[in-house]
């Protein structure tokens, strides 16, 4: 199994320094039994029981990423870790290779399996992902989704994200309310063009909708017009001038971003799957000449701190802010819960089928066209940023 990084917390070294305290005692009132028993001993049998229950109960979790390189991510492990240190939790992190490896999340999945542990938290890669979650569930973990719902929603036992089709509305009804009418000539820099990813065609086609864009088939990426009309605000024409995989990363966003402008050097809105996309299509506007902010306008999602740095720079307009941390360190304390007998956590979303854990729009220059998502200054957006 080749794994990018595995590591587990252990059990706290006071709990069982307590356990082991506690066979001695044990055995020394098993050797005096004819002697009666002490207020003191029974106390310290009473605390050697309970200290046993808590070790019986300890809940066991893995943590499975898509990487731990991406910050978004790198806070999710910091919200699990100080999560499961706080309640005793057995944590085990571990991640795919990269963008696109299913079998290293395959992998990590089947390994909780055969440790019976108690429940999964995972970034589901795509739905070539699903059989192995089946398998956890059918062997009695509860598997948790985050960030990233699973397609169908029902593969997991819950999902704890941030509704990503409002977080791309919210993203373009502010570039449509920008435009105020211009045309719009389009580039989308998504994830992937060879696999469905729910949190790539929700964010990428929620952007659409957000435009006032009609997008026949949600769950395909592409699948709107490549040309027509937008309709929120004062509406305008607009023509979809490429879309392009960039796997999520920097580098991807530079390459694709040069693709495009190949393409059509009149872009003037790009949509980023996330910040670090946006960073990478930045140097490639820039290197074409293009003045961020002005020639054209730059949008993406996540809410990282250099993400929304990045808008008071006025490099990005406008970013869907997540709360990744928020996400694992609540999914943490749900299987817990659930381990020593507890309900699974109710779904809050507006579609009632996931645990919505927030967005919020950050921008300088709010828009009266955004309606998806509250809208919050750069100053605040720091202030509650992760990574």
């Amino acid at each position: 199994m080749r794994l990018s990084m595995t590591k587990r917390l252990k059990k706290s070294r006071f709990v069982s320094s307590l356990a082991a305290a506690g066979a001695a005692a044990l055995v020394l009132s098993a050797c005096a039994s004819a002697a009666p028993e002490t207020a003191s001993e029974g106390a310290d049998e009473a605390e050697v029981q309970e200290t046993e229950a808590a070790e019986e109960t300890t809940a066991s979790v893995s943590l499975i990423l898509k990487n731990l390189t991406n910050p978004f991510f790198v806070a999710m492990e910091q919200g699990a870790v100080a999560k499961a240190e706080e309640l005793g939790v057995d944590l085990t992190v571990g991640a795919a290779r990269e963008e696109g490896d299913d079998q290293g999340q395959i992998d990590l999945i089947e390994a909780a399996i055969a440790q019976g542990q108690d429940g999964i938290l995972i970034t589901p890669m795509s739905t070539n992902v699903n059989n192995a979650i089946t398998a956890a569930r059918e062997a009695g973990l509860y598997v948790i989704a985050l960030d990233s719902p699973t397609e169908p929603a029902d593969i997991v036992s819950s999902t704890f994200a941030t509704d990503n089709c409002l977080a791309g509305e919210a993203i373009g009804e502010w570039v449509a309310g920008e435009l105020d009418g211009e045309r719009a000539v389009i580039a989308q820099l998504v994830i992937f063009d060879d696999r469905v990813v729910p949190v790539d065609f929700c964010r990428a086609n929620g952007f659409m909708m957000g435009m006032g864009i009609d997008v026949p088939v949600l769950e395909e990426i592409g699948s709107a017009a490549d040309s027509g009309t937008y309709t929120t605000g004062a509406g305008g024409e607009y023509e979809v001038a490429c879309i392009e995989a960039t796997g999520a990363n920097e580098e991807g966003g530079r390459s694709g971003m040069e693709r495009c402008l190949a393409a059509n050097p009149d872009i003037n809105v790009v949509y980023t799957i996330n910040e670090p996309t946006a960073f990478g299509a930045n140097v490639a506007l820039e290197a074409a000449g293009k003045v961020i902010g002005e020639d054209v306008l730059v949008v993406s999602v996540d809410g990282g701190l250099a993400g929304v740095q990045a808008v008071a720079d006025g490099q990005i307009q406008a970013t869907s802010q997540q709360y990744p941390l928020r996400m694992a360190s609540l999914g943490v304390e749900a299987i817990n819960t659930i381990a020593q007998g507890g309900e699974p956590p109710a779904n809050t979303s507006a579609n009632g089928l996931f645990f919505d854990t927030g967005v919020a729009l950050c921008t300088d220059n709010p828009q009266e066209t955004v309606v998806a998502a509250p809208q919050e200054t750069s100053e605040y957006c720091i202030e509650n940023a992760w990574g």
